[in-house]
């Protein structure tokens, strides 16, 4: 099982984005796929149903922050290349998918759908562009930070 197909059968288990794309990379960075599933929790909807930046974006920005971020305040060349990786992995999603910003994905208003987590039914799935969103983050992620190509 490829990562994109891992991500989309977390989400299908009722994982947020965030923790889809994060968990199916558990083993990449060391982590049970529980301890990454909570790491990336708060990051569901857009941060927390806010409906701001796609939580599989946010997903597979963690990640890239995990294997190629940078700890020093001073290294300016680490997070200068790290912002660059960002922004080129984020057009791509954009290419792919027309948005990063998950409210813009569901064709919704700002402040709408900020209520109660949605109920997981094969409706909720077949209405969402959710699981095409993880599918494309997790695909982003192998092609450039694992430097594998979708399968």
């Amino acid at each position: 099982m490829n990562r994109a197909d891992r991500a989309e059968e977390l989400f299908r288990q009722g994982y947020n984005c965030s923790q889809s794309v994060f968990a199916a990379f558990a083993d990449t960075v060391g982590m049970t796929e529980e301890e990454a599933a909570k790491i990336a929790s708060p990051f569901g909807a857009g941060f927390g149903k806010l409906r701001e930046v796609c939580g599989a974006v946010s997903g597979m920005t963690l990640l890239a922050g995990y294997l190629q971020g940078y700890a020093d305040p001073a290294d300016y060349e680490s997070k200068k290349e790290l912002y660059a990786l960002i922004q080129k992995m984020c057009a791509e999603f954009e290419a792919k998918k027309g948005t990063i910003i998950c409210r813009e994905l569901l064709g919704l208003r700002k402040g709408e759908d900020i209520g109660e987590p949605a109920v997981r039914t094969e409706e909720y799935y077949q209405s969402r562009p959710c699981i095409g969103a993880c599918r494309a983050a997790a695909e982003i992620a192998d092609k450039f930070l694992l430097g594998q190509a979708a399968e």
